[in-house]
């Protein structure tokens, strides 16, 4: 149905938590801490389990419940830095509002000992996922996006927090499919995770519970008009 609607093959990644799985187990990146690093030979096919160990960066452990910490300072990192002990990286204008909204950030802990990470074709029976992450330019965007508005009252169905590449793509999904009335999430804003994306995309994840509504609508959709079939 994805290649019938959007033309394209480029099919997003599923990910779920296990205790046992086929998958390959991820070592730790070499030159880089990114999470996201990783995610290029999982949509080529590769699937890949993930432990805290594999995840050198300490917000990609926490956005993906291997911690409930963060490294010490992390308020001055995401913010001003310390002179002489440490660059910020002035995504946050102040310490202090760093503090503030992570009040707002609960952590939580993987309900499993991998996550797994997998293109979607590459699922297997018995496989749950979590969450679905589509990598798309701005035409499969304003599909995706019109498509989850498509049974929805409100107008705020899909969401766009700020938070790492990791958070947007496993850590808000995840916390949506927990809800009664999941959202959708538009990321990859993170400037420190655009480096291992195409750089005209962005994601946009699907908590499982939302995507299975998504696909069951796409038949009586606009994706069947002749509006969506000039554009796309």
């Amino acid at each position: 149905m994805w290649k019938k609607y959007f033309k394209q093959d480029d099919l997003p990644l599923a990910f779920f938590y296990a205790d046992e799985s086929e998958a390959e187990v991820a070592l730790p990146a070499k030159g880089n801490r990114c999470l996201i690093s990783f995610f290029q030979k999982i949509r080529r096919g590769k699937d890949l389990k993930f432990t805290g160990d594999a995840i050198a960066c300490g917000g990609g452990k926490r956005y993906t419940g291997f911690t409930g910490t963060l490294h010490p300072n992390f308020e001055y990192f995401l913010s001003c830095g310390i002179p002489g002990k440490m660059t910020g990286e002035r995504y946050k204008k102040s310490p202090e509002l760093v503090r503030e909204m992570l009040k707002n950030s609960e952590a939580f802990k993987a309900p499993g000992k991998f996550l797994v990470l997998k293109r979607w074709d590459r699922l297997l029976n018995g496989d749950e996922p979590e969450g679905v992450v589509f990598f798309a330019g701005g035409l499969e965007l304003s599909g995706l996006f019109t498509l989850a508005a498509f049974d929805e009252i409100r107008e705020d169905g899909v969401i766009a927090p700020f938070g790492a590449g990791c958070a947007s793509t496993i850590y808000y999904p995840w916390r949506e499919n927990r809800s009664r009335d999941p959202r959708c999430v538009i990321g990859m804003f993170d400037p420190s995770a655009r480096p291992y994306i195409e750089k005209n995309q962005l994601s946009f994840s699907v908590p499982m519970k939302k995507f299975v509504k998504m696909v069951n609508n796409m038949d009586e959709s606009f994706l069947t008009t002749q509006t969506w079939k000039d554009i796309c």
